[in-house]
């Protein structure tokens, strides 16, 4: 499947439902994350208060404690612990995204100012670290054992990957592999612990939580890679920031260095220019776009996504056959469709 071939596409996107049927078994369980993340987010600290309801006011996707919440129901699991899981994955994905924010000087996020835009660097950099320092904190919580180290090596993990990310601004001669190092872990180490938390609430056996954690590790990479292209082909009212942003901040995704690889000098001093000072370069915007559209580098960087979501429903069909395997199933099918 390429991203051009629409036809494709679009039969894909009609055997996929959207999130809130996927959601459908799981949906009364979001509504108490939902609740416990505003409990979460709550201080008697004004301006945190006022930052943290800034922040969640917005619902997102949900998609990490959804696949907490999925996961765990392989098992049947029927506790309520799993609220509590949902809540941490979640509480560090938003701490991720406001450092990332900051580290990119981005301005905009699902078409809203971010808070490094509304309170300045210093102030998010703090929250950032509050948000991070009270999720492992609430982690204690937990009647396992394993939880608290499994999120620190993954808060570990996931800014390991933005500092590398952060050294390879910039640089045109990124690898292919070390921007797969970099998604695995900014991205796709939170959704394997997603995957991970959901098998150990469910008492999974070690293989069952290997898969699991295998599972999540390919719908993450799938995920990222699949928002790298957004960012060459998405609508900006949708996606909510402008197309190339991610360019514009020097951040080297798959689609680019596929062009870098497969193009003129020309091009590629085109997008030297433009990655060096985007402000000033602006007339080459479109010139850059249309040769990422025009060059197979979408096609490329879609199959890649395709690859990761086929290996990842081949792992799940492990599990015993439920309505839970197959929401699962059906996340790796929705990410691959999805427009923002």
């Amino acid at each position: 499947m390429s991203v051009k071939n629409n036809i494709d596409v679009k039969k894909t996107a009609k055997q996929n439902p959207s999130l809130s049927n996927i959601y459908r078994t799981i949906q009364k369980k979001l509504n108490q994350v939902e609740n416990s993340m505003q409990d979460f987010s709550g201080s008697p600290n004004p301006l945190i208060s006022e930052i943290n309801s800034y922040i969640f006011k917005k619902k997102g996707k949900r998609i990490r404690p959804a696949l907490v919440l999925l996961s765990s129901r392989l098992f049947d699991y029927k506790g309520h612990e799993d609220i509590l899981m949902c809540s941490l994955v979640e509480a560090l994905h938003v701490a991720s995204l406001i450092h990332d924010d900051i580290i990119d000087n981005s301005n905009l996020r699902r078409g809203e100012k971010t808070v490094h835009a509304k309170w300045g660097p210093n102030i998010t950099v703090l929250l950032g670290d509050y948000l991070y320092i009270k999720t492992i904190g609430r982690s204690l919580l937990s009647s396992n054992p394993q939880v608290i180290r499994i999120l620190s090596d993954t808060s570990a993990e996931m800014i390991d990957g933005e500092l590398f990310e952060y050294y390879m601004t910039g640089n045109l001669d990124i690898e292919e592999d070390q921007y797969l190092e970099i998604i695995n872990k900014k991205t796709a180490a939170l959704f394997s612990t997603s995957c991970l938390l959901g098998g150990i609430l469910g008492d999974a056996s070690e293989k069952e939580k290997t898969d699991l954690a295998a599972f999540g590790t390919y719908l993450g990479m799938s995920f990222q890679i699949i928002d790298d292209i957004l960012d060459y082909k998405g609508d900006e009212k949708t996606i909510g920031k402008p197309v190339l942003s991610d360019m514009a901040e020097g951040r080297i995704t798959l689609p680019l260095i596929y062009t870098l690889n497969n193009s003129s000098p020309l091009d590629r001093r085109n997008i030297n220019k433009f990655i060096a000072n985007p402000d000033k370069e602006k007339g080459l915007k479109q010139k850059i776009l249309s040769v990422i559209q025009s060059n197979r580098a979408l096609e490329y960087s879609y199959q890649k996504a395709e690859d990761y979501s086929l290996k990842a429903k081949n792992i799940i069909q492990n599990f015993a056959e439920s309505d839970h395997r197959k929401a699962l199933s059906l996340i790796s099918d929705y990410i691959l469709v999805r427009n923002k």
